[in-house]
């Protein structure tokens, strides 16, 4: 890996951070706050929230098993998505490399960095080999995005070419981890310290059941966060977000059971779907839901759309024509969807 000096933007290494007046005065013991120019009533929502979560990545570290210092939290995965771009990258001079297809954030926030977007096409079984994806590197490549469990593809990408990827770049691999929950393959954050150059990004939006709060996690070195908590906005984490997260984090075995029986579902749902005459294939998958390819994508969704049953129509989207990516939900609308396609 590059010196980490090398790889943030010039202007972003030199920044002198906005420091807000919980910055500066962090401690609980203290009873009359008038540092912040705060409303004094309407307590508790009158108080600007921790700036750094200090409270909720202390338990998230115990559940993570990350250090504290190693946890960025941000509003939704996207935020760390968009920090990525604005730390690492230059404008009109840098370029990224990712997996396609792949989740669609990391090009639109390269489109608004105004930062190249290469991409490397994925195989037959939607995998990639690490020469591959270096190869589309040269000297102002900055980032390469490998999503694992892939969307909307739903599977692993091979763990030993990810490896291969991270100790050969000179730059900084991401690897989004957002489904890892639902795969039985150990995730990269677990072995975050052996690798100076890696983000893993992780949100409370799948597993957790908890995509209304908008919490993405990205787990790196101190020295990559550190950068991050320079760049992003004084209070980006709500009072509010934070409460709901640490009454998430009281439950871990609760959402162990969610996985679980979303497991379950899954290989019930993949065997249904193999009966249905129009089903041409079904892709392997790691994450809590599946690609399938149907014989005609947009009338199938057009035709549950009418019957109150919203999949995702993913033909347009490249290597997935005439592919539906389906959600695992509750029992009772999984079985909702097949009665629905047994009468298509």
């Amino acid at each position: 890996m590059k010196p980490l000096k090398e790889l943030t933007r010039p202007n972003i290494w030199n920044l002198k951070p906005y420091s807000s007046a919980r910055d500066e005065y962090s401690g609980t013991a203290a009873r009359v706050f008038l540092d912040a120019n705060e409303n004094p009533y309407n307590s508790p929502y009158n108080r600007y929230p921790d700036p750094l979560q200090n409270e909720v990545k202390a338990k998230l570290s115990k559940i993570k098993q990350v250090e504290a210092g190693q946890i960025f939290l941000g509003n939704g995965s996207d935020e760390a998505i968009d920090l990525l771009y604005r730390c690492f990258t230059c404008p009109g001079k840098d370029n990224v490399v990712a997996i396609e297809p792949t989740y669609g954030m990391y090009k639109v926030c390269a489109d608004i960095n105004d930062v190249e977007y290469r991409t490397v096409e994925l195989d037959q079984d939607y995998q990639i080999t690490a020469d591959r994806l270096l190869n589309a590197c040269n000297d102002r490549t900055k980032l390469i995005w490998i999503c694992s469990p892939n969307n909307p593809t739903g599977n692993n990408i091979m763990r030993g070419e990810v490896v291969k990827v991270i100790n050969a770049f000179q730059g900084i691999v991401v690897v989004d981890e957002a489904y890892s929950d639902f795969s039985s393959e150990q995730p990269l954050r677990l072995e975050l310290n052996k690798f100076p150059n890696l983000v893993v990004l992780n949100t409370f939006s799948k597993a957790w059941g908890c995509a209304a709060i908008r919490l993405g996690m990205a787990f790196a070195q101190k020295d990559i966060i550190d950068i991050f908590n320079k760049v992003k906005y004084p209070y980006n984490i709500s009072t509010l977000t934070q409460k709901q997260a640490l009454e998430a984090l009281k439950e871990p075995y609760e959402v162990d059971k969610w996985v679980k029986t979303i497991l379950l579902e899954r290989g019930r749902m993949i065997e249904a779907f193999k009966l249905l005459p129009f089903c041409e294939k079904i892709y392997p998958t790691d994450a809590n839901f599946f690609l399938t390819k149907v014989n005609d994508a947009q009338a199938i969704y057009d035709y549950l759309k009418g019957k109150g049953v919203i999949v995702r129509n993913r033909t347009n989207v490249h290597l997935c024509g005439n592919c539906l990516r389906i959600t695992i939900g509750s029992k009772s609308e999984n079985n909702e969807l097949l009665s629905a396609l047994r009468q298509y």
